[in-house]
């Protein structure tokens, strides 16, 4: 796992916890807050999963390499 997937998955579960405390105190405002976190958190953790299979990706070329 590295820094974007950790940094992602932070960001998501902060947002989700915006959204259901703006939820709670009828607060749109928090709770459309915490939709753009939840959405910008799980897209960062995506960016970071397809940047370590990249990573895993040529690693693997570079042992196929060597043999």
């Amino acid at each position: 796992m590295n820094r974007d997937e950790l940094g992602g998955k932070a960001q998501s579960v902060k947002g989700k916890m915006e959204r259901a405390i703006g939820k709670t105190t009828d607060d749109p405002e928090m709770e459309d807050r915490g939709n753009m976190d939840d959405a910008a958190g799980q897209t960062r953790d995506a960016f970071g999963r397809g940047r370590r299979k990249v990573g895993e990706a040529i690693k693997d070329v570079g042992k196929a390499i060597k043999r």
